[in-house]
């Protein structure tokens, strides 16, 4: 099989670990899930164009706060809850900086619902412990997931990420071996 192959059929099958899922960052590099191995990640699907827009904000701070601790605030951008995320990658990456100070990894515009879904979020909703399982139904959705790839924690849109749930759950995946 191609390599181009291969990659087809890894983004459409199945995955048994996070990290076998492929990356594509918003500065269109091609990176694996694998790159954060070890790491405590908070993936969240984002949107620039929504009322809770502004938790990029709090999604910076923690990250800043515990990013030399082996934490991670990963970013994906979707279209998918009327229209609200209409930019380009290059205009979502510009506004993420220029207005919140964003320095945490930003991924491609891509859908977190329907049969186009990406496989980020293919395995976070459907191969995730069941308690965490189930489609996102609205942006900054947030799903924790442990230094061994584990989805160890889900989060609302109104969870705010510098709430003292989502810290105090931040701090237990970082402290857990």
């Amino acid at each position: 099989m191609t390599s181009l192959a291969v990659g087809f059929w890894v983004a459409f099958q199945a995955v048994s670990s996070l990290y076998q899922i492929e990356l594509t960052t918003i500065e269109q590099k091609k990176i694996s899930m694998k790159d954060f191995e070890g790491k405590v990640a908070l993936v969240v699907n984002t949107a620039s164009r929504c009322g809770f827009t502004s938790q990029y904000e709090q999604l910076q701070e923690v990250y800043s706060k515990f990013k030399d601790r082996g934490f991670v605030v990963l970013g994906f951008p979707s279209n998918d809850f009327m229209g609200q995320e209409p930019g380009s990658d290059e205009e979502i990456q510009s506004f993420c900086k220029s207005r919140f100070g964003v320095s945490f990894p930003l991924f491609q515009k891509a859908p977190v619902t329907g049969k186009q879904m990406q496989p980020m979020y293919r395995y976070l909703t459907e191969q995730s412990p069941k308690e965490f399982q189930g489609g996102v139904g609205w942006n900054f959705v947030k799903f924790l997931v442990d230094r061994k790839g584990q989805v160890v924690g889900r989060f609302s849109s109104m969870q705010k990420p510098n709430s003292e749930a989502v810290v105090s759950a931040i701090e237990k995946a970082l402290q857990a071996k």
